[in-house]
C-alpha cells in the first residue's frame, strides 16, 4: 500500500459541517461528562499515536490520569465526524486528550505509554492502522502557563 494521502489540497477537504458533536453521555469509564477540563493543578497533554481508542485505552489505564477523550486536531473541515475523517478528505489525525493528576502520574510517564506504542517510521500507519491523511504522526503538548 503507498502512504500517499488522497488528501492534497483544502480546496478537496470535505465540507465543513454546522455543529460539533455535543456528547450527551458520561465517559464509559470515569463516569464525567466527555467535556471536563482539568481542575486546579491538573495538567492536560493532547496525543496523537494512530487509532484513537486503543491509544485512550492504554492511557486511561495509567495510574493518576483523571480523564481521557478522543477527537481529530490539524485538519481543515470543521466539526468532521468519524465517517469524513475516514474519507481521507479532511486532514485531520485522531488525537486523545488526557487530564492527568502530576502529584500521581507524570507528563515523561505518558510520554512513556506514547512511545512505548507509537512508530514514527511506520509512515501513515500503527500497525493495522493505516491513516487516510497528510498529517504525519505527531505529539502536541499543552502545558499550563507558569505563573508568577
Amino acid at each position: 500500500m503507498s502512504m500517499q494521502s488522497s488528501f492534497s489540497q483544502p480546496d478537496n477537504a470535505i465540507a465543513d459541517r454546522a455543529d460539533a458533536i455535543t456528547p450527551t453521555e458520561p465517559h464509559a469509564v470515569f463516569g464525567q461528562p466527555i467535556t471536563t477540563a482539568p481542575a486546579n493543578g491538573q495538567k492536560q497533554v493532547i496525543l496523537g499515536m494512530g487509532c484513537f481508542w486503543g491509544a485512550e485505552r492504554k492511557l486511561w489505564q495509567q495510574p493518576g490520569v483523571v480523564m481521557t477523550s478522543v477527537g481529530y486536531c490539524g485538519g481543515v473541515t470543521q466539526h468532521p465526524r468519524y465517517q469524513d475523517v475516514c474519507t481521507g478528505q479532511t486532514g485531520h489525525a485522531e488525537v486523545v486528550n488526557v487530564i492527568f493528576d502530576p502529584s500521581v502520574t507524570s507528563l515523561d510517564a505518558l510520554l512513556t505509554i506514547f512511545w512505548e506504542n507509537h512508530d514514527p517510521t511506520q509512515g501513515l500507519r500503527q500497525g493495522n492502522d493505516v491513516a487516510h491523511s497528510t498529517v504525519q504522526p505527531f505529539i502536541t503538548v499543552i502545558l499550563p502557563i507558569a505563573r508568577r
